[in-house]
Parts: C-alpha cells; structure tokens; sequence
C-alpha cells in the first residue's frame, strides 16, 4: 500500500487546492516544501537548548526523529513537525543548577506523563475529550498559541525592519499575486530573498560568518543520559498541560484547514508527542511539541501532504550530523527569522477564530468573550508568576483559563439561570 498518492500530475496545482496529508507532489517539489518546515522550526529548535544548556545537534537529531515517530503513530493522518518546546524553558532552567542529567530526567518524566494522558484520551473516547475541550475552547487554545509566540516574531522583527519588511514582502506578494507553486513556495522564496539582501547589505553576524567558515562538514551529536531527581521531576508536570493544549490545538487547527475530523487522532497524537519527548529526553534533547510556525506554513500554502513533513524531518537528521549545514543556516539574519514568523504565527491565531467561525461559537457570549480575552492577554502579556518556586509563563497560565475557567463559569451561569 502506498503511503501516498500523487495530487494530480504532480507538478501543477490549481489556486486554493488543497494538497491532502496523503497525497504529495513530485519529490523535487516535495524537498522544496520540507526545506519551507526546516527554516520556520530551525531557529527556535535550535534557540531552546542553547538557552538551557542542552546540545543543539542531539535536541535537532530527535526532532527529526520525533515527527518520523509522530508520522508513525498517527498512522500518516495528521501532519505535523515536532520542534523543541519553549514550554521546556522555564522548568529546566530552575533545574539547571542541579545538571544536564536532572533536566533531561524532568524531560523523559515529561513524555511519560504524556504517553499515559493519550492513552487515556483512546480509552475513555473523543466524546469525553469533546466534554472537556469544546470548539469554543480549543479555538480559544489555537489563537492563544499562535498569539502567544507574538513575542518571539516581533523581537526579532524589531532589531532589523527593513530586512523583515522585505520578507514578509516577498512572502505576501507570492501568496498574493502569483499562482500555482510559487504561491505555495512562498515563505521559501521569502527566506532566500530576505538571506540574499542580507548578505549584500552586510547585516549578517561576523561570529556566524566565522562558524560557518569553520565548522567541520561532520561530527557527532552530544549524546547525555538523563537522571530521575524527585525535586527536578516534578518541575515538569505543569509543562504537560501546555504540551497537550499545544497538541490539542495543532491537531484541531489542521482540521480546520482540511475540513476533515481528526478528533479519533487526538490521542494518537498525545501519545506520539510523548515517545518523541521521552527519547528527547533520554538521549540529550530538549522535549518536543507541534510547532505554530510549521501549522501556520500549512495553512499559508494548503500544502498538508505528510511527505513534506518527511522531507523535513530527513533535513533535521541530516543537519545534526553536518554541523556545516546548520552553521549556514544559522546564518539566518534576525529580519529573516522575524519576517517570516510574524506571517507565520498570525495564521495560526486566526485559524483558532476559524475554529469558532465553522462551530457557530456565540463570540457576544460574555463569558466566552471575558474567558478568551484574559487567556489571550496572559498568553500574549508572557504573564509569569512563581507558585512554590517555579515559574509558569503565558502559555501555561492561558491554557489552563481556557480549559479550566471556562466549563467553571458556565457551570455557575447555568445553576443561576434555573434558580431565577
């Protein structure tokens, strides 16, 4: 049986078409798609462990290996690149004064946890998933994603505008003005523009100009093995509630942008993110989630085939092994990286309005809109507050609002309504 079909003639696309999870287009095509996933995952993926104190090339190596597994165990249903999840960044810096070995305990205890929620999600069946994570809550759970990373867009936009304004330029007219491939090429297209005008204009760092020139053409990834603490295992129980909405809400924003329902693959996806982060975890890397960037690439481009998630995943275990490659990469300016994730993550938020939009979501309840404005804002705001020591970010405090004041105000509304 064939993993995929060929949309087509695989070489031309009709304006709007949609590109299924199980179709592809020609492999040369297909390359260029995966190459599209590895420059909007790249820089963050990277980013995580660098700023934690973990390899670059192990977490990128099990990122690749990660989605292969995610593809896996979701049976090539649900499209997807599994990154490096900020969510990680705040527990394995509170555990960073006790090693590398202690974090990457609290990132294997991380995907377990994982593994044994998406079990239970299979079990106990989507109609009990749907009870706790209703359209009005897992639209609100995809724009506060998608929002959320508004920082990590705007920062690096502000330090170099005119480069960014050119790559969003360029990424805006392709979706706009040409048709066919080049439409859907267009973040590519973007990126190489944004990258070319940079290195005339001498805007790239000098130390990355150096790395590149240095760096080996071959070399392993650092390989470490993770030790369970019981003080640094439990930072990493509030991150799961951030990876199973950041999942929830990929798995549901790729619905929306194919119209099909992918609610039995919630579980699937549950459990795969999971086994991708407990490997992470056991062999140096920083744990794993649905990245925005890439969900938002597919609804810019329509492009959902799982092959260029393939592709993709190909590059990232290919780039951990030839440190050259990532260091040309890396050579990526801040205006290209900026340019690109402002478009890139905007997309994601609306498609958490498109949620609302196809479910008929009452957006002048009052409590409906009160609920998802403050989780917008906590998750937009970075709102931070340290219980017990640890600090929980935007992300975290948003989706617990959603998911948990929610059903509570609607609850005492319906018990004051039948008593007046």
């Amino acid at each position: 049986m064939m993993l995929w079909s060929v949309h087509g003639d695989g070489r031309r696309v009709a304006d709007g078409e949609l590109i299924g999870a199980r179709e592809r287009l020609s492999w040369p095509l297909m390359i260029g798609f995966g190459a599209q996933h590895v420059a909007a995952m790249l820089s963050a993926t990277i980013l995580v462990p660098v700023t934690v104190g973990l390899p670059p090339a192990t977490t990128l190596l099990f990122s690749g290996v990660g989605t292969l597994v995610f593809l896996v165990i979701t049976r090539n249903r649900v499209p997807g690149y599994l990154g490096s999840s900020f969510a990680f960044m705040a527990p394995l810096l509170a555990a960073k004064e006790h090693g590398v070995a202690a974090q990457l305990g609290a990132v294997v205890v991380a995907g377990g946890i994982l593994i044994v929620f998406g079990i239970a999600v299979k079990a106990l069946g989507v109609r009990l998933l749907e009870s706790v994570l209703p359209p009005v809550v897992t639209g609100g759970l995809v724009l506060l994603i998608g929002l959320s990373m508004a920082p990590y867009a705007a920062g690096p936009f502000q330090q170099q505008p005119g480069i960014a304004a050119v790559t969003l330029g360029v990424v805006l007219l392709c979706l706009v003005l040409s048709r066919g491939l080049l439409a859907r090429l267009a973040v590519l297209a973007g990126v190489v523009v944004g990258w070319l005008l940079a290195v005339g204009t001498d805007r790239i760092e000098p130390a990355k100009i150096d790395a590149l020139l240095t760096a080996p053409w071959f070399g392993f990834p650092d390989f470490r093995g993770p030790q369970l603490l019981p003080s640094v295992m439990v930072l990493s129980v509030p991150v799961v509630l951030v990876l199973v909405a950041e999942m929830v809400a990929h798995v549901k924003a790729v619905a929306a942008i194919s119209g099909q329902d992918l609610d039995p693959s919630i579980g699937d996806a549950l459990i795969a993110n999971g086994v991708s982060t407990a490997l992470a975890g056991a062999a140096g890397g920083v744990g794993t989630t649905a990245y925005p960037a890439n969900t938002g690439l597919m609804a810019a481009t329509r492009v959902l085939s799982t092959a260029a998630c393939v592709m993709a995943s190909v590059f990232a275990v290919v780039l951990a092994f030839v440190p050259k490659l990532t260091a040309l990469i890396n050579t990526l300016p801040p205006g290209v990286v900026g340019g690109m994730s402002v478009a890139l993550f905007g997309l994601i938020g609306m498609t958490g309005v498109r949620i609302w939009s196809q479910s008929d979501v009452d957006l002048t309840d009052p409590v409906t809109l009160l609920v998802a404005g403050v989780a917008a804002v906590a998750g937009v705001g970075d709102l931070t507050i340290s219980v017990w020591g640890l600090e929980l970010h935007g992300v975290a405090w948003g989706s617990m609002l959603v998911v948990v004041l929610y059903p509570v105000v609607r609850r005492l509304r319906a018990r004051r309504e039948k008593f007046t």
